[in-house]
């Protein structure tokens, strides 16, 4: 059992269902008759040519009479951003008729005098992106309360782009519970719910504390006693009382006004952990919250029902408002929102078709829902656990490099770091050491120049532990700064159920998790700028003794030349992105808030330097690889000889020039799954092992 943590093997119903995305070539499924198809090579080739015959139709003036209401079939059909429920009666018309009553409704509704008349429409199942038959009854391929989008054709008879655009990527319902007091939350928790590995429930202890919390802020509305955020206005207007018959309107006006976010939605995994992430820190029980509202979020978490989210808008103080603000609005039905089985749609119509209702905010509940570093500690979260997956498996790729490189492992014997104990600076040389030569894996690279008369190596061969030590060092500082943040209540005011008292407060102050991320950029960083220069060792034949840029007949074949300039070019875009951005600060409103933390963006930042490290290393480990092959017959230590052999089953050795981006994303994956971390893991237990024997 974890500590404010319980993880349980339940009976929850499994539901697979996918996101929405509509048919891709080569990755959807085509629905007819109740089975499901893979499309042949000549279909994926001409996208819908040879298949659009078997799921578009002609709309007639009577498809409409075959569809009988009944009150307990209902499906959504999205057409032109609206969205109409059409019901299935007894007997079950065609997805033709479908498709056809929910043209004639949206053409009735748009006040148009002319319905569509004889057009092709294309229908697709939204939670799983199969195309639908025209000629299927509605009743054997669709679920009560499923979504369908339906897409007219154009003028050249071809169906619209925004139907074929998108793969499909699965998605299964969870089994397992995770249960949230507020205080256990780790980040390696937050990042397994934003998969979508977990559903949510909470201990009996926080919906106690919960309960409590709410009973205090009733007792001040009951008694009329002023109050800010529950029956005062907000920041510069905190005032201005507001009667109580305008409260509910005011926790309404609060998230609809704050709801002023911009840019692209974050994606659905950092909207699930946001959302899981304010959950647990309402369950701390100081924020007034009822167990009705909360309730209802841990409901529309566990249904995969998501608000739009703006990535960009938030100053980190009065924590996330407008990123926040965006979360509650899809809750309360208003927006935009995503699930399994509608994709982006109208929000009211996504909870509907999930079975749940639209928020209503009690006072204070606006306030609540919207005041805090959720969005901040949320993204850190994630960047902390990627960091600390590429930090350790960075260790690795240095390895393979130095022995491409025939480097010495001399620098990294224990005594040499026992003088200077740093914990980061240890852990890294014994990772080395036990991946390079010994008695218990043996080289024959290294064999092989044991006798050369090189003094010493460069630094990022030989300074490895010292620098890769402290970007260790720095991931655990910032894990433990954004564990906390995580399990804090940041909102204003705060309610003391034990005092019975309200205290305002800057709790919601982004400044801590604003620098330990900045921080964490910097760190993590400087990964990819020893990368970089271990890529130049190994692909400059003055500094390798290889042939250049590891490809043999060069000058017809250029090889890893340019892989090394992408490297270069994103360790020069991360050095402008390690320019702190809690540095800053702007004075709003109306200098109520005169400073802020900006630590959203050092949040986003610090994720896309996370990311460019990724895939410098990604570059690292297949110039790594490649090197390895000039050196046959020669072999490198067990451990290291199996990443090199992960490595090969996905991407071949290079004989000749070939397109290189699939093989930098091929093993930037690797490292995105912990695959090379995987592989030696079991090797560096058995060194540490007989190493103790």
């Amino acid at each position: 059992m974890l500590t404010g943590q319980q993880r349980h093997q339940t009976n929850v119903p499994k539901q697979a269902a996918s996101p929405p995305a509509p048919w891709c070539p080569g990755t959807c499924y085509l629905v007819g008759n109740g089975q499901v198809t893979t499309p042949n090579r000549k279909q994926r080739t001409d996208g819908l040519r040879g298949v659009r015959k078997s799921w578009r139709g002609p709309i007639t003036k009577d498809a409409a009479s075959s569809c009988q209401r009944t009150s307990s079939y209902l499906i959504r059909v999205c057409f032109g951003g609206d969205w109409f429920r059409v019901a299935i009666g007894v007997p079950s018309p065609s997805v033709r008729s479908l498709g056809s009553t929910a043209l004639q409704r949206y053409y009735r509704a748009s006040n148009l005098e002319k319905g569509p008349g004889e057009s092709e429409f294309g229908m697709r199942r939204c939670r799983s992106g199969e195309l639908l038959d025209h000629d299927d009854s509605a009743a054997a391929v669709l679920d009560h309360n499923d979504f369908v989008q339906l897409v007219l054709a154009d003028e050249d008879d071809k169906i619209s782009a925004s139907l074929l655009a998108t793969t499909v990527h699965p998605y299964q319902e969870p089994t397992k519970l995770i249960s949230l007091d507020g205080n256990g939350l780790t980040t390696s928790d937050l990042v397994a719910l934003g998969q979508g590995l977990y559903k949510i429930k909470l201990t009996p202890e926080a919906v106690d504390r919960v309960n409590k919390s709410r009973a205090v802020i009733e007792g001040f509305t009951t008694e009329g006693k002023v109050v800010y955020g529950v029956n005062t206005g907000f920041g510069k207007f905190a005032h201005t009382r507001i009667p109580a018959e305008q409260l509910v309107q005011l926790q309404e006006n609060l998230v609809r006004s704050h709801s002023a976010g911009v840019g692209p939605p974050l994606s659905v995994e950092r909207t699930r952990m946001l959302l899981a992430q304010r959950i647990n820190v309402l369950a701390k029980g100081y924020s007034g919250i009822s167990m009705e509202t909360l309730d209802a979020m841990i409901k529309a978490f566990n249904a995969s029902c998501l608000s739009w989210v703006p990535e960009k808008g938030t100053l980190g103080a009065s924590g996330d408002l407008a990123p926040l603000a965006h979360l509650a609005l899809g809750l309360m039905g208003e927006g935009r929102m995503w699930s399994p089985q509608s994709g982006w749609a109208d929000a009211e119509a996504v909870l509907k078709g999930n079975g749940l209702k639209p928020l209503v905010l009690k006072p204070k509940e606006g306030i609540a829902a919207i005041n805090g570093t959720q969005l901040i500690s949320s993204l850190g979260a994630e960047a902390v656990e990627r960091a600390l997956g590429v930090a350790r498996q960075a260790d690795v790729v240095a390895a393979l490099s130095l022995e491409a490189l025939r480097g010495s492992a001399r620098p990294f014997h224990h005594a040499i770091h026992a003088v200077r104990p740093h914990p980061g600076q240890i852990e890294v040389a014994e990772r080395i050491c036990a991946l390079l030569d010994s008695p218990i894996f043996p080289s024959q690279i290294s064999e092989s120049h044991r006798s050369c008369n090189r003094v010493q190596d460069a630094y990022t061969l030989r300074c490895i532990p010292q620098v890769h030590g402290i970007v260790n060092d720095t991931i655990k500082f910032v894990r433990m700064i954004i564990t906390t943040e995580m399990n804090s209540a940041t909102d204003n005011p705060l309610v003391f159920a034990e005092s019975g008292e309200t205290l305002s407060c800057g709790n919601f102050h982004g400044e801590y998790p604003a620098k330990a991320l900045d921080y964490l950029a910097i760190g993590v960083h400087e990964l990819a700028s020893f990368s970089e220069r271990r890529i130049e060792r190994l692909v400059n034949p003055a500094l390798s003794e290889l042939p250049a840029f590891l490809v043999k007949d060069g000058g017809l074949n250029s090889g890893f030349m340019i892989a090394h300039c992408t490297a270069a070019a994103l360790v020069s875009e991360s050095k402008a992105l390690c320019h702190p951005a809690s540095v800053d600060s702007l004075s709003t409103s109306a200098a109520t808030e005169d400073h802020v933390s900006m630590g959203g963006w050092a949040a986003r930042k610090a994720l896309r330097v996370v990311e460019h490290v990724e895939q410098v290393l990604a570059i690292e480990l297949l110039a790594a690889c490649q090197a390895l092959e000039f050196l046959r017959p020669l072999k490198t230590t067990a451990p290291l000889q199996r990443v090199y052999q992960l490595v090969r089953s996905v991407v071949s050795a290079w004989d000749k020039d070939r397109i290189m981006s699939p093989d930098i994303e091929a093993a930037h994956t690797l490292l995105r799954q912990q695959k090379v971390w995987a592989e030696i893991q079991p090797y560096m237990d058995e060194y540490r092992n007989k190493m103790q024997a």
